[in-house]
């Protein structure tokens, strides 16, 4: 049989005219004679009753095993409560939870990994319905216990059951037409990429876009099975991620800008009787806290990190006898592409936003892009800049910009 796996994020199954918009892009799909497996996210987002975000806050002090078994919860109601609109419908259809799926994990509470997944139970059930309900997110161990597997999770269950059952292709449907430029809410001007490589998404979803997780686009890779990111609400193209056909492919210097908001800077000069910079990467990650940028030299060094962290972080290189100076509300901001290099250096990109009147607090750049960091109250006239720099909003013609 021909299989396609589809995947509805929380805000796709929020209201019931949402949940219309996805038992029609159902109903279109198997009009082609495909038998679907659905993925699905918690209903909503915060303070809906059933968003996972809703569902933590019933609890104050649990062990990650817990919370795994509380947060499940989200995807399995999902499930339940879409397959019984498709029923309605007059679609075959079957609810089943990650481990009923045949999803292993690692054991790793909160943030597992799938292990391997065994695929007998959903295609008898692929023989019997035309639609099979998913729960993301989750799974379960060898010994039985429930796990999560990170946000992100129902995308990397989609990309990983795509893979799994040799589907034609995973579409993640989503709340805007397909990946973006840049962020629509940010530039106006943004433009729609209709094909891209799995490398270049995978580049701007670890930079900080925010429309698929990086890991699906990793698996889904490996599989070389393609990627459609849609919109629930729009018929619509998406955008198409794949490696195949590479050549019909856009040849693009840049594919996007990426940003990251509310990141603290944290200066430390070097005092001349040491040199401990090299223990402090160590100190913040024993302490559980993620460096998102880092730059090192003779004099001093500059970590950025969530503001989340900012007080723990602070408190961590006071007792290594450093004297931190602190920049709070900054937001990195990244041009992403495999050209990046020959379209403009580091230095010229910073003198572009100096221009503007915007202070760069940070940069760097590798083969895959350029960063820099700035306030926050500069996050979008700098992106815009950069958009319009780069001319990203024209469309490609015979593969050059």
């Amino acid at each position: 049989m021909t299989i396609l796996v589809q995947k509805f994020g929380g805000t796709s199954l929020q209201t019931q005219a949402s949940i219309s918009n996805v038992i029609s892009h159902v109903k279109h799909a198997l009009e082609s004679k495909q038998k679907i497996v659905v993925v699905v996210s918690a209903l909503g987002r915060k303070p809906d009753p059933y968003a996972t975000d809703t569902l933590l806050g019933l609890i104050k002090h649990s062990n990650n095993r817990e919370k795994d078994m509380l947060m499940s919860c989200g995807e399995i109601i999902a499930g339940v409560v879409l397959s019984n609109e498709l029923q309605n419908n007059q679609v075959k259809s079957i609810a089943l939870t990650g481990a009923q799926a045949g999803i292993t994990t690692t054991a790793d509470f909160t943030q597992a990994e799938i292990k391997n997944i065994n695929t007998r139970r959903i295609r008898t059930e692929l023989d019997n319905h035309d639609v099979v309900v998913v729960a993301g997110f989750q799974g379960q161990t060898s010994t039985g216990e429930i796990t999560t597997i990170g946000r992100g999770g129902s995308d990397t269950t989609a990309a990983a059951l795509g893979v799994a059952l040799n589907a034609e292709k995973v579409e993640i449907f989503t709340d805007v037409n397909g990946i973006m430029t840049a962020d629509p809410r940010i530039v106006k001007t943004a433009r729609q990429l209709k094909i891209v490589s799995y490398a270049e998404i995978c580049n701007l979803a670890n930079q900080g876009a925010k429309v698929i997780h990086p890991r699906a686009v990793e698996i889904a890779m490996r599989g070389n099975i393609p990627l459609h990111v849609r919109s629930t609400y729009s018929v619509e193209s998406g955008t198409l991620i794949t490696n195949a056909g590479i050549k019909e492919i856009p040849s693009q210097l840049i594919t996007g800008i990426a940003h990251v908001p509310k990141l603290t800077q944290i200066k430390i000069v070097n005092k001349e009787e040491t040199h401990q910079h090299s223990d402090v990467n160590k100190i913040m990650a024993e302490a559980g806290i993620n460096v998102d940028f880092s730059a090192i030299s003779a004099t001093e060094l500059l970590l950025t990190i969530p503001n989340v962290h900012t007080e723990a972080a602070v408190d961590c290189i006071t007792n290594m006898d450093f004297q931190p100076k602190v920049v709070e509300n900054c937001a990195r901001i990244s041009v992403v592409g495999g050209g990046m290099t020959g379209a403009m250096s580091s230095d010229e990109l910073v003198r572009v936003l100096l221009d503007k009147g915007i202070e760069v607090l940070q940069s760097a750049v590798n083969h895959t892009g350029n960063r820099v960091l700035v306030h926050e109250k500069d996050l979008m006239t700098a992106v815009n800049v950069l958009h319009d720099t780069f001319n990203l909003s024209q469309t490609l013609e015979s593969g050059v910009r």
